[in-house]
């Protein structure tokens, strides 16, 4: 079983080798947010957790588990980002979002940019009113392969910009 312990010390010792992702690269039509408005920007450190599991055909593989993030802004802790996918602001507003569009990331090494739909909003804080979050300018967090002990966890570093728009 990870512990927490484990999870932090990954994400310390990861995240030290990947710079804040400030690139000014198009946003891919697939996770466009024609019609929307920006919200919020934050950005994100932390680790995208994975299992080793049997797979199609029985065989153990890397299969993605759950995000384990800190949000930051102006270099300071807003919030975390957590299994769901769930964003929790510090003013207690949260929102919980669902897949709607996708584009790879720079290299294969990082995670895909994401366009998310809201599915569930709680809380009268900064995310109160968001109907769609995007995951950009990723670096790292991709693991994938064959894996040799079932049960067996990793924590893949990363880091990504969220933005929270509203319609």
């Amino acid at each position: 079983m990870i512990t927490l312990r484990f999870v932090f010390a990954a994400i310390l010792i990861g995240c030290s080798g990947i710079a804040a992702a400030q690139t000014a690269a198009p946003i891919p039509d697939a996770i466009a947010a024609k019609g929307e408005t920006v919200v919020l920007t934050v950005h994100a450190e932390g680790a995208q957790v994975y299992d080793c599991k049997a797979g199609d055909g029985g065989k153990l593989d890397w299969q993605f588990r759950e995000p384990i993030a800190t949000l930051i802004q102006d270099g300071k802790t807003v919030g975390r980002h957590y299994a769901g996918p769930t964003w929790e602001h510090a003013d207690g507003s949260r929102v919980t979002g669902k897949p709607a569009g996708r584009a790879n990331g720079a290299t294969a090494k990082d995670i895909p940019w994401l366009k998310l739909e809201v599915v569930e909003a709680r809380g009268a804080g900064a995310l109160a009113g968001v109907t769609a979050i995007q995951r950009i300018n990723t670096q790292g967090g991709q693991h994938e392969g064959t894996c040799d002990k079932a049960g067996a966890t990793f924590a893949a570093p990363y880091a990504a910009d969220y933005v929270f728009l509203k319609k």
